[in-house]
């Protein structure tokens, strides 16, 4: 059984890379979607603005590079998405898969390219499943969520995919409740050690369940839930590219700046409680950081704050940062209609410089501040704010390839507070961001729960 804790021991003296806006796409023709996965029905998608999406052409933003990881075969990897998957688990492995150099294709297995994933983020997939019944992969795996695991797991094509895989030996993994719900019902977890979210271990053969973060068990790979997610993508890295590589992802996603960091630092200290359910404003835009953008609104929907993810663009669909396709649920030009309690800037190099030329966030943004509300930024945002004016005074954090854009820089924690302003470094630390947020609008107590269901180590106090 392989151990992967030498990969969360590297020394975090190496500056992380600065974040790049690279852009890698599935190769795969989309096919018709009446032939996939014919024994699912429909759901009824939530809508929340009535305006047309649009795709967004990839070469009209940036043209694909090469990953670092060039000098090796590239390998091909099948995400399959459904309605109600855990997006912070399909998210988090796209995008460190692709940043590892893999060629990942996010396949629906529903009769539509855009997917409702658990906590009503909208995903728009690669491809439909059908159109890679004949594709050979190096691995196949599967992100949780309810009820997107019994989506995959009543998805026939998938099932022969995944089948093949196992007996072929190529690897195949599952997070969370797929385990449980999806590869056992198919006779994949035999004589084989496999732990999942703690509300379906008891769902597992007892003799080979085990209560592990982490479990690797030939080709099987297995892991516990959203908290346990990066630590998940990176070990199918270490199994796809080599422990170098795997290093090289830790390094540049933040993932080793826990030993030298503390989580949060402080400073002017207010409350941020509200009579009400919270209401959140995250702007997006093409280049944001995916892994930020559905990490906080995912933590924050779980805290039962009421977020609103916003486009910059003229079309709701925007391009994260890694490919991934996120459809906002307004434009950015309706969403001035409301007031915010909170506002809070995803990072991602390119997207930041989009949200900074958005003349309509940049007023939201002062309104917010001498209106006296909160607003943050993480990643390489915090210096959008910096040139806008909005830190005056203030301790702040950033992406460690802008940091020094600040005048009051903190370098010292992941998460930083001042008054009604929060920052965080990004990436892998998006949550705990996430869940500092959560602690000054509901509580710590709050903040654990929501930590114990992503199976999350939080403080206590």
């Amino acid at each position: 059984m392989k151990s992967l804790s030498p990969l969360f021991q590297v020394p975090a003296s190496k500056t992380p890379p600065a974040i790049s806006a690279t852009f890698r796409f599935s190769t795969l023709a989309v096919a018709g979607a009446t032939q996939n996965c014919k024994t699912q029905t429909k759901p009824t998608p939530k809508r929340r603005s009535a305006k047309p999406t649009k795709n967004v052409p990839p070469n009209s933003i940036l043209t694909p590079t090469k990953p670092a990881s060039s000098s090796f075969p590239q390998k091909k990897v099948l995400v399959p998405i459904g309605f109600g998957t855990e997006e912070m688990e399909a998210v988090i492995m796209i995008d460190v898969l692709r940043r590892a150099g893999a060629n990942v294709t996010v396949a629906s297995v529903e009769e539509q390219l855009e997917v409702e994933a658990s906590a009503g983020t909208r995903l728009v997939a690669d491809a439909f499943i059908s159109a890679c019944s004949n594709e050979t992969f190096d691995l196949v795996a599967l992100p949780g969520g309810m009820p997107g695991s019994t989506r995959l797991r009543d998805c026939e094509i998938l099932q022969n995919i995944t089948k093949r895989q196992a007996d072929a030996k190529r690897l195949y993994a599952a997070i969370c409740a797929a385990p449980a719900v999806t590869l056992l019902p198919w006779g994949l977890l035999r004589r084989k050690q496999t732990t999942c979210h703690p509300a379906f271990m008891d769902k597992l053969p007892t003799f080979w369940a085990v209560k592990s973060n982490l479990q690797v068990s030939g080709e099987l790979t297995t892991s516990r839930g959203p908290g346990t997610s990066f630590e998940f993508a990176v070990s199918l890295v270490e199994q796809l590219f080599g422990e170098s590589v795997a290093k090289e992802i830790c390094d540049s996603m933040l993932l080793n700046i826990a030993d030298d960091n503390s989580r949060k630092e402080e400073f002017d200290e207010v409350s941020w409680s509200l009579g009400h359910a919270p209401e959140v404003l995250i702007p997006v835009a093409n280049g944001s950081e995916e892994i930020e953008v559905v990490t906080i609104v995912d933590i924050l929907r779980r805290a039962k704050a009421n977020v609103t993810v916003a486009s910059v663009e003229k079309s709701l669909q925007i391009l994260a940062s890694s490919g991934t396709k996120i459809i906002a649920d307004k434009t950015i030009s309706d969403a001035v209609d409301s007031v915010y309690d909170l506002i809070v800037l995803p990072g991602g190099a390119l997207g930041s410089e989009r949200l900074h030329k958005s003349k309509i966030l940049k007023t939201l943004l002062k309104e917010q501040q001498s209106a006296g509300r909160m607003f943050g930024a993480i990643c390489s945002s915090p210096a959008i704010l910096h040139k806008q004016g909005l830190l005056k005074d203030k301790q702040a954090t950033a992406h460690p390839s802008v940091i020094n854009k600040l005048n009051s820089a903190v370098n010292t924690a992941q998460v930083v507070i001042d008054g009604k302003l929060i920052t965080g470094k990004g990436l892998a630390t998006a949550t705990d961001f996430a869940l500092a947020i959560v602690s000054k609008l509901f509580g710590h107590a709050r903040a654990r729960s929501v930590a114990e269901g992503l199976v999350f180590e939080y403080p206590r106090s």
